[in-house]
């Protein structure tokens, strides 16, 4: 792999690229250049896409401040593979990232919605490598039940004639048969990210994950550790504002050193 010059970026493949991850899953990735100093990696939540109005609102916002990788979870939209709901999905993390690099990124932080704060939280417990990780929305322990939108997304995993619904009406092929093993979960593994800062982002009206999800990894994870919760925010990257996420930019450029 070809290393740009520090300070600098690569002309080459500056926009849209395939990605091949560790384990051979091709992965629809896109770049919007930035300055040099900071990339972010937007990690998009289940059923989404980067090419989904609220992923590229993101990415505009972020921009302000960083270069911005965003690219498809495997089984999402032009990605290849199967969508393992958070678990083989931290090599598609590490793929992106190691773009950002190869760009010629002197820091990298991921930011993650919903399924994909499970992922970038995982991956900066187990593979490491990026300089500060945002979850937004995302849940701190598997199988979670409690809410109605969550039951409706268990019966497209669990189900049979759910995942057709999730192929056709959705575009996310989801792979059948469950996990095996089961892969450790957010909150398990939130205590390895340290000395990466975690910053944790929820709302109270937060109809699929209730902010004790929130607390939960917040209070598993060490320093250094931020916990926002945000009166009136939704879920994930739909109902993020523009301001939440300028000010999660903010911090990314703030928090990922030097």
């Amino acid at each position: 792999m070809t290393r740009a010059e520090p300070g600098r970026l690569r002309t080459a493949d500056m926009t849209g690229r395939i990605l091949t991850t560790s384990d051979g899953v091709r992965i629809d990735a896109h770049h919007d250049p930035g300055d040099p100093g900071l990339a972010i990696v937007v990690a998009h939540g289940f059923t989404g896409s980067r090419r989904r109005e609220a992923v590229r609102r993101a990415a505009g916002v972020f921009g302000r401040n960083a270069g911005v990788i965003s690219f498809d979870f495997r089984g999402h939209g032009r990605s290849g593979g199967l969508s393992t709901v958070g678990d083989l999905e931290i090599h598609d993390v590490e793929a992106a990232v190691a773009w950002a690099r190869e760009l010629g990124y002197r820091r990298i932080v991921t930011v993650g919605f919903s399924m994909g704060a499970s992922v970038v939280v995982r991956h900066a417990a187990l593979h490491r490598g990026v300089d500060a990780v945002v979850a937004v929305s995302g849940p701190a322990r598997w199988y979670y039940r409690g809410t109605p939108p969550m039951r409706r997304v268990h019966w497209v995993l669990e189900r049979r004639l759910g995942r057709l619904v999730g192929r056709v009406a959705l575009r996310t092929r989801i792979a059948s048969g469950g996990w095996d093993p089961v892969p450790d979960p957010p909150y398990a593994v939130a205590g390895l990210i340290a000395p990466i800062p975690l910053l944790v982002v929820h709302g109270d009206a937060d109809a699929y994950f209730p902010v004790e999800h929130a607390e939960q990894l917040y209070g598993n994870a060490a320093e250094p550790k931020e916990l926002w919760l945000e009166s009136g925010f939704g879920h994930a990257e739909n109902a993020a504002p523009d301001e939440l996420l300028e000010r999660i930019g903010a911090w990314a450029l703030a928090h990922a050193g030097n």
